[in-house]
């Protein structure tokens, strides 16, 4: 029977490494297009091609993610073509494209090569390696296999082996290396060939906070192991691996290379051919390579994507600094580094200095902190131009100075070359409101820079370290946005490589270069990583691989709760970067960080029962749950009251409380989120939440009935809100809710970064509540829409490519009419709550409502000076004016006029104003009479007034009441 369904996107496992697969059972993945509706998968075949014969193998039922490899493992480097084919309501499809996979890993034993590197000699020293060997007999296969503790780059033949960067990554060094494998063999020739290897120190020698200064914090000298399988026609084989044999070189153009400092390239050094057969390896410049004789761990196959160049950008625009220095603003902060191409005098030196941000119109590198963030090249001279671009650094920079241009600098010559790990974009957002959009777009800038071989927590100062609190906050919104797998399962292999080290207690930053205590919300990424990455692509395999270190983790806090089931005292972050803390003491919020702490055990605790569930652990999760009882009931008694009220009367505990169902009852839970509702209210509509509470308060708000307030919360364009700093220019997520202030100066306090995800994990709830688009069950494979239509949008809408396809979710808005639109892909359903009540469960295809939905202002109260300040706070249109009015005859005034009154209930605007000059108060109650009396003429005021935020003073038409 003919079928319109289509089988699409085969893939194993932790795609991205191309044919390579790092297991010798990979996984299968496979997406289904077709046009008929409600189409389910009941049957497919999976068939595999290897030596000439082909096996095929049925599956009965509609699992089509991550399916177990239904054949003979694969052997190392072994070939084979896989292709699928499914039977649903229409009959079978036709067969898949035939994908090729290979075995990327080594047999056991079989790996070989030594550490080598450069003799003796300076600290953090970059160096060239070289090898030759003659071929004499026709090759049938040659596979390279290579790792570092350091950052490498191999050549065969003077040609690159690949394109891509930092290889192998930043790994746990002294227990976990991982080793990139690379078909080489249309790259050597008949007789002599040689291999090249540039080696530069990056994360391996660099030192880190608590590393002695001057030294690397995990060694001095990087070094290369590699080995190049050579398997000829005639069935034979022989091995080239690095060893005493190879020669190296520390006399080549770069000078120095580290991710913090940058690179000093002098092309005048430059050896010609070095990776060539028929160098003088006796040559004075050129001595044995040194043989490590430390143990490192033997290298697995890399699971997680390589770091590549992604994207490039021309120069937006080229600026004369008040002091003549000449600036590059490329329009976008990002990570990388800058290319350009450049004629010049012999020994001409330019310096190219990065930084995220202008400070008074100068480059602002005050929270690079120790990092030099400088690169410098001198000219060879080279007649026909030379084009320069660092190796092995990388910077986050939006801003770079040029110093020492020969002539007059063109944007022409430059480009930002933007570096990450290589993922598949799969999250977009957009709707009515641009700043909104453009908030959306920073989240996607910041994670792209951010998720480079780690999760870092900033790409620019001297840290760049793989946070496990920030990646917990963000890694919801990270998995929807880029399918971020394999990326981040092959990180937690580090965190619990370090965590075991560590006696159970993960650290705060992976892989290790800290030494601090347990912390609640940092060390629980070993419970909420793992069951977030379930949730997302149905990965159980990975869920149980995580399950040993998540029973740790519950043990040792377990220990340290004791008999009260509390979590006190010790070192703990609490909400971290609370916007009340003082910008040199971020870790001084309003909650209580024992609050924090045993709020964070009992999540744990749930979560690390539902894993045991879901391995088949059934004793293990009764233990689990009873513990997690035991420490809600504690939390209740030692910091709630009946009433529902916490000790800790801050936005951040009472999203906590209400996201981690810390709640006696229905009740209790209900009274936390008017209470969270009413301090939103009183500070204005205004975030008040760090590191912890950001990602949960808008949820928290929405769960309980107060959607209203989310809106507000989420649109709020003062300060301090999400939008504010896209109202300043931001392009990517700021690490203080205040990094650049209103006056053009960088926050005062020591830890300040312009390009950090964790606050703008919000997208997740944009994506999830907003548009509406969630999974119900792992993978998406039901998928729960249930939109928020809300003041302030007239459209809203997301799509995610998952596992099983394109979804869509979104709404528009016409009047009261509310038209939502649902897309759901073939072998996935969706149930859908409508803005009215009214649910839907449909099949694959495209679907859509209209329903009535009336808009919350339409039947807003006149107001005047005797008015609730609640009234008027909560009427945004009121309220944009009232403010206008103020800004008008006493600009910064608003907070300091109702400082003492708050927006409470009960409270009139009257007594907000009462400390403001008589006339004043007069004017403002002549204002509020005449507003809404022309409502057509407010509103395209205050539309105008909003519309010109960002680029121009306040319009005329509101500079008098």
């Amino acid at each position: 029977m003919s079928t319109t369904a289509t089988v699409t996107s085969l893939r194993p496992e932790y795609g991205g490494l191309g044919r390579w697969t790092p297991t010798a059972r990979p996984r299968l993945s496979w997406k289904t297009t077709t046009a008929a509706r409600g189409w389910v998968q009941n049957a497919a075949q999976v068939a595999v091609l290897r030596d000439g014969v082909e096996h095929v193998h049925g599956l009965h039922g509609s699992d089509s993610v991550l399916v177990a490899w239904p054949f003979a493992p694969l052997a190392a480097r072994e070939q084979v073509q896989v292709r699928v084919r499914v039977h649903g309501t229409d009959g079978w499809s036709d067969w898949s494209d035939r994908v090729e996979l290979a075995g990327a890993f080594l047999p056991d034993g079989e790996w070989s090569a030594q550490m080598i590197g450069a003799p003796e000699g300076p600290p953090k020293q970059p160096a060239l390696l070289h090898r030759e060997f003659t071929l004499s007999r026709p090759v049938a296969r040659a596979t390279l296999y290579a790792t570092a503790r350091g950052a490498y780059q191999v050549s065969v033949n003077g040609v690159a082996v690949d394109d891509q960067e930092f290889k192998p990554g930043w790994t746990s060094y002294r227990w976990r290396l991982v080793h990139d494998t690379t078909d080489v063999t249309q790259m050597l020739a008949d007789g002599p060939n040689a291999i090249g290897i540039e080696l530069a120190g990056a994360w391996f020698t660099e030192s880190y906070v608590s590393t002695t200064p001057g030294r690397g914090h995990f060694g001095d000298h990087p070094s290369v192991a590699a080995q190049l399988v050579i398997e000829y026609a005639d069935g034979t084989a022989e091995t080239v691996a690095t060893d005493h044999a190879w020669s190296c070189t520390t006399r080549g153009p770069l000078l120095t290379s580290g991710i913090y400092h940058g690179e000093d390239y002098d092309a005048r050094r430059d050896l010609d051919d070095w990776a060539r057969p028929g160098l003088d390896a006796s040559s004075p410049d050129w001595t044995p390579a040194r043989v490590f004789d430390d143990r490192a761990p033997v290298p697995v196959a890399r699971t997680g994507p390589p770091v590549r160049a992604t994207a490039k950008l021309p120069v937006a625009e080229v600026l004369t600094t008040p002091a003549g220095r000449v600036v590059l603003d490329f329009g976008q902060n990002l990570v990388g580094r800058v290319r350009f191409r450049v004629r010049g005098p012999r020994g001409t030196r330019i310096t190219l200095r990065h930084a995220e941000v202008l400070e008074h119109g100068e480059l602002g590198t005050r929270p690079l902190r120790g990092a030099r963030a400088t690169d410098t090249y001198t000219l060879a001279g080279h007649e026909g131009g030379e084009v320069s671009e660092p190796r092995f650094t990388f910077h986050g920079f939006r801003y770079v100075e040029v110093e020492g241009w020969p002539g007059d600098v063109s944007p022409h010559d430059f480009t930002a070359v933007v570096l990450g790990s290589d993922m598949e974009r799969t999250g977009w957002f957009e709707s009515s409101n641009p700043l909104l959009d453009r908030f959306h777009e920073n989240a996607v800038w910041g994670m792209r820079g951010n998720f480079l071989s780690v999760p870092m927590d900033c790409p620019q100062r001297d840290e760049r370290l793989g946070w496990t609190g920030d990646i917990l906050a963000f890694g919801p919104a990270a998995t929807f946005l880029y399918e971020c797998n394999g990326f981040l399962a092959s990180w937690l292999e580090d965190v619990w490589i370090e965590q075991a080290q560590n006696g159970g207690v993960p650290p705060f930053v992976v892989p290790s270069v800290l030494e601090l205590d347990p912390a609640a919300a940092w060390g629980d990424v070993v419970t909420v990583l793992p069951t977030v990455l379930r949730e997302r692509f149905a990965d159980t395999t990975l869920l149980r691989r995580a399950y040993p270190g998540m029973r740790a983790w519950c043990g040792r806090i377990l220990a340290l709760a004791g008999d009260n089931h509390l979590w006190e005292d010790g070192f703990q972050f609490g909400d971290w970067l609370d916007p009340d803390a003082s910008p040199d003491h971020p870790g001084d919020g309003k909650t209580d960080p024992d609050l924090v702490a045993t709020a964070f055990l009992h999540l744990s605790l749930r979560l690390t029962a539902d894993a045991a569930l879901e391995c088949g652990l059934d004793r293990d999760a009764d233990r689990y749950r009873e513990q997690a009882r035991a420490v809600r009931s504690a939390f209740l008694t030692t910091f709630s009251t009946a009433r529902g009220r916490l000790m800790s009367d801050s936005p951040a505990a009472y999203a906590i409380a209400i996201a981690f169902g810390l709640h006696a009852d229905e009740r209790q839970r209900l009274d936390f989120g008017d209470r969270l509702a009413h301090l939103t209210r009183a500070g204005g509509y205004r975030i008040r939440t760090g590191f912890v509470g950001t990602p949960l308060i808008q949820d928290a708000l929405t769960d309980t009935g107060h959607a209203a307030a989310a809106a507000r919360l989420m649109l709020q364009t003062e300060h301090p809100s999400w939008l504010h700093p896209v109202t300043l220019g931001a392009t990517t997520i700021w690490e203080r809710w205040d990094s650049m202030r209103d006056d053009g100066s960088i926050n005062p306090g020591e830890m300040t970064s312009f390009n950090h995800y964790a606050l703008g994990a919000v997208v997740d709830w944009m994506h999830r509540r907003l548009a509406g688009l969630a999974p119900a069950e792992p993978g998406y494979r039901t998928l729960r829409i249930a939109p928020l239509v809300i003041d302030g949008l007239d459209h809203a809408r997301a799509a995610h490519e998952t596992p099983y396809g394109r979804a869509e979710a979104g709404w528009t808005r016409a009047g009261d009419d509310v038209t939502v639109t649902v897309v759901v892909p073939p072998n996935a359903i969706a149930e859908v709550l409508l803005p009215d009540g009214r649910s839907a469960r449909v099949g694959s295809g495209t679907s859509a409502w209209t329903v009535r939905v009336a808009g919350a202002n339409d039947e807003s109260p006149r107001l005047h000076l005797d008015s609730p300040l609640s009234e008027l706070i909560d009427d945004s249109e009121a309220y944009q004016y009232v403010r206008r009015v103020v800004e008008a005859h006493a600009p910064g005034e608003l907070d300091e006029y109702v400082h003492h009154t708050k927006w409470t209930p009960g409270r009139r605007i009257r007594d907000a104003f009462r400390y403001a000059p008589l006339d004043f108060v007069d004017t403002l109650g002549d204002a509020l009479r005449r507003f809404r009396a022309t409502d057509d003429a407010i509103r395209t005021d205050i539309a105008t007034v909003e519309s010109a935020r960002t680029t121009g003073p306040v319009p005329a038409m509101l500079e008098t009441s």
